[in-house]
């Protein structure tokens, strides 16, 4: 499928990632498919109630898709383990990722998460948390992190991502540019954190260093305003974090990620329009928002919006979406092998 044929309607789609309620194939589900051509879905507990089920959600969005002449979905979900594990028994549950102390822990556990994530037809997990947290105080990622070390963090992550992605589920590091220093809920309201870029990059970036080294299919921005990096958007949606940094400095050209912009961390301070054009300018190819309501719709037109009065920022979108294809060839293809070029 070749994205100089695609549609601005399938360009701005493509961009997005949607959760959605139920636990099958639905009419909300299909519009968004067939209407807003929307690249991913992120699965939740409330989606799902058994293997059998969830394999027959996958497939029958797989098939709609199909159907509507679009690309096979992104289909992920939060599977670190611990805290963070949306599947339970009699899916394996592991402990969390303060309980992998070496190489042989890490490899059996993105070797069974990915066996079981992609039997389902999930090919995406947002993890590993690559996040540092602080021996010395009450970090938001306490119990999520693998570590107070960046080079073990580094280690420990990038065996996860390597063996989950040799078992066909595209990894997700999370949160750039790290949130282990950081004591507020995102989910709640917008944290801050007081650390120029020297010192960001000293602590919390080696692990993300290493993940892009090694190949990580995509890496999740955090919702934190880095007061001296960038004192007015937070990295979900800063063009000085997410392009002139990781794109850039860091030579990333995997996929980039933004968290759930239903979190109040974004949502209680900015405008989804607001929010879709910075996105756009800052070149992170997938929005994502978790939940059912009309921003998804908005997103949707903004990003059409954007691309109508833009021309540049349209030529960067087929970038994106040339960029997004490339993993959905290589991590969708077998479900659809006549689907992608």
């Amino acid at each position: 499928m070749d994205t100089k044929t695609f549609s601005d309607k399938q360009l701005a789609g493509q961009r997005l990632m949607i959760g959605f309620d139920g636990t099958m194939l639905n009419p909300d589900l299909e519009y968004s498919i067939k209407e807003l051509k929307i690249g991913g879905i992120i699965l939740f507990s409330r989606n799902i109630e058994s293997p059998s089920q969830l394999k027959n959600l996958c497939q029958s969005v797989q098939s709609f898709a199909q159907a509507c002449s679009q690309p096979p979905l992104f289909i992920s979900i939060d599977q670190e383990g611990g805290k963070v594990a949306r599947l339970k028994e009699p899916f394996t549950c592991f402990p969390g990722n303060p309980s992998i102390k070496n190489k042989d822990d890490a490899l059996n556990f993105a070797r069974i998460t990915a066996s079981e994530l992609s039997k389902t037809g999930i090919n995406m997990n947002m993890a590993p948390v690559m996040d540092v947290s602080p021996k010395d105080m009450n970090s938001i990622m306490t119990g999520r992190t693998f570590s107070h070390d960046p080079e073990i963090v580094s280690r420990l992550g990038t065996a996860v991502i390597r063996e989950m992605q040799a078992g066909g589920v595209m990894a997700v590091a999370k949160h750039f540019p790290g949130i282990g220093r950081t004591i507020i809920d995102s989910h709640l309201d917008l944290p801050f954190m007081d650390a120029d870029l020297a010192d960001i990059q000293s602590f919390d970036i080696p692990p993300f260093y290493a993940a892009a080294a090694c190949g990580a299919a995509g890496i999740m921005l955090s919702h934190i305003l880095y007061t001296r990096v960038d004192p007015v958007w937070p990295a979900s949606l800063s063009i000085e974090i997410a392009k002139k940094l990781l794109r850039d400095e860091m030579g990333f050209d995997g996929l980039v990620i933004t968290d759930d912009l239903d979190m109040g961390a974004v949502k209680k301070h900015y405008k989804i329009s607001k929010m879709i054009e910075q996105i756009l300018k800052a070149d992170i190819d997938i929005t994502l928002i978790c939940h059912k309501g009309p921003d998804i719709e908005t997103a949707f037109e903004e990003i059409l919006k954007q691309f109508k009065n833009n021309h540049e920022l349209r030529e960067r979108g087929i970038i994106s979406a040339n960029r997004i294809m490339r993993f959905k060839q290589q991590y969708c293809k077998s479900q659809f092998p006549d689907c992608i070029a």
